[in-house]
């Protein structure tokens, strides 16, 4: 008998020899002939996917904070911190085209058992640290939107996995489209909430310019965090570890001639025009909610620490000026909700991806998400329960499970730069060049120092 039919009727199945997202990879034709945007059109899709990552709801509070502590200083950070993410998805996009392997698969075919489950286990560790922050900012929009009670809000969040089974049955395009939606959503909502906030157009973008102080350690009269504590939160919570496996594995949804180079050189650019458009939206919704602290909280820090602060100081006209109504609390609470399911999403699909890629094995979405979201879970009900649903201190969880991130960051970016920087692994066209090799190196130190330094920060409370 066939092992692959043997298998259909095992929960878990052996995917040793399976492309990446086998479901779906190279399911979506690319045109081979027409114009520029008729190409662009039909590669574009994942880099949203990406994107998601570089505005979920653990971005929300340190973008708002910097702008409401220091005003628009800290913009030239999320620049920066843009920058970076456009070389690494770059790279790992690249990498699911050419080799048509994702990120997880490619470590694992180059280290022993031993080293796979070790590294398995740690980006396990960074997805639910990655889910825990969605659930509390799920489930706070959800509290702030209906009035329910934190802990019923929590336990709403444990159902969204119905939601993207649903839309996987109607195939990857449509959850592209979904997320797309959503991310618009996101962006003509803070659009909105800027432009009645009126920011100093001269100031905003005088804040794009790098400043020494954003490294200041000196923490401001009355309180609040330092520039550098902000920097850290805003730079290390960019580049999740979780976004560089989901890229190089969706990067090979779309239909691709393996035996002709020129096709495959033409998808890694249209591969790159795409993350990039889509990042350049992150960037700016990124931008927006520090201009958005800064412009309307500025000298109210201490007033908007948590989501529902926010929500609040939204409608407070002692706070956020002439501008405040319900209104602006209730877009705000919606852009918090959409952030949260994008996320969703993205991290089943990613949680997916590793157990492939690193164990050879494959399970049922439905079990992938219940195991990762019951993980998750636990921490947040019992924190709610704990605490009586004190918003601040499941702020505090979700913060302190940004550590996870950062300690996987190193072991997922030195890879994938190694990868991609390979004319071994790589061949000479596909091959990074030297300059962004140096560049790719250089954020990798940069970023992993930073991360150092915040994990002791936090450990510390320094």
């Amino acid at each position: 008998m066939d092992n692959s039919k043997k298998n259909d009727h095992h929960i878990v199945q052996d995917a040793t020899d399976s492309l990446s997202l086998s479901d779906v990879n190279s399911s979506i034709e690319a045109p081979k002939n027409g114009s520029f945007w008729r190409k662009l059109w039909a590669f574009s899709g994942p880099g949203a996917l990406v994107a998601v990552g570089y505005m979920d709801p653990g971005n929300w509070v340190t973008s708002v904070a910097g702008g409401a502590q220091y005003r628009y200083t800290l913009l030239s950070i999320v620049l920066i911190s843009s920058l970076i993410a456009m070389v690494l998805q770059y790279m790992a996009g690249k990498l699911g085209i050419v080799k048509q392997e994702d990120l997880a698969q490619a470590t694992r075919d180059r280290t022993n058992k031993v080293g796979g489950i070790i590294l398995w286990l740690m980006t396990e560790a960074a997805l639910i640290a990655t889910d825990i922050a969605e659930v509390i900012g799920g489930a706070i929009a959800l509290h702030l939107l209906f009035g329910w009670s934190m802990i019923a809000s929590v336990l709403t969040t444990a159902f969204d996995v119905l939601l993207l089974l649903l839309l996987m049955k109607f195939g990857f395009r449509k959850i592209e489209a979904i997320v797309m939606t959503l991310i618009i959503t996101i962006l003509v909502i803070f659009a909105y909430l800027v432009i009645l906030s009126k920011p100093e157009l001269v100031s905003m973008f005088g804040g794009y310019l790098p400043q020494l102080q954003t490294l200041s350690g000196n923490v401001p009269v009355g309180g609040g965090s330092s520039q550098l504590t902000l920097t850290l939160g805003i730079i290390g919570a960019t580049v999740m570890p979780h976004n560089l496996y989901l890229h190089s594995s969706i990067s090979q949804t779309r239909k691709v001639d393996r035996t002709d180079k020129s096709a495959i050189k033409e998808a890694v650019r249209f591969m790159t025009w795409d993350s990039n458009i889509q990042l350049s939206l992150a960037f700016v919704i990124n931008s927006l909610l520090l201009i958005l602290g800064a412009a309307l909280f500025f000298g109210h820090a201490n007033e908007v620490g948590t989501f529902g602060t926010m929500y609040d100081a939204l409608g407070n006209k002692t706070i956020a000026g002439a501008v405040a109504s319900p209104v602006l609390s209730t877009l705000f609470a919606v852009a918090l909700l959409a952030s949260g399911q994008n996320s969703t999403i993205t991290g089943t699909l990613t949680g997916e991806i590793v157990m492939e890629g690193f164990l050879h094995l494959r399970i049922p979405m439905w079990l992938r998400r219940v195991v990762t979201r019951g993980l998750a879970l636990i921490p947040v009900v019992a924190f709610t329960l704990i605490y009586g649903g004190a918003e601040d201190k499941l702020d505090v969880l979700m913060v302190q499970s940004q550590v996870f991130l950062a300690i996987a960051l190193p072991f997922t970016m030195a890879p994938l730069i190694y990868f991609t920087s390979s004319k071994k692994i790589m061949g000479e066209e596909f091959v990074n060049p030297k300059w962004l090799i140096v560049v790719g190196w250089i954020a990798f130190a940069v970023l992993t120092i930073l991360n150092i330094m915040s994990i002791y920060q936090q450990l510390t409370g320094s």
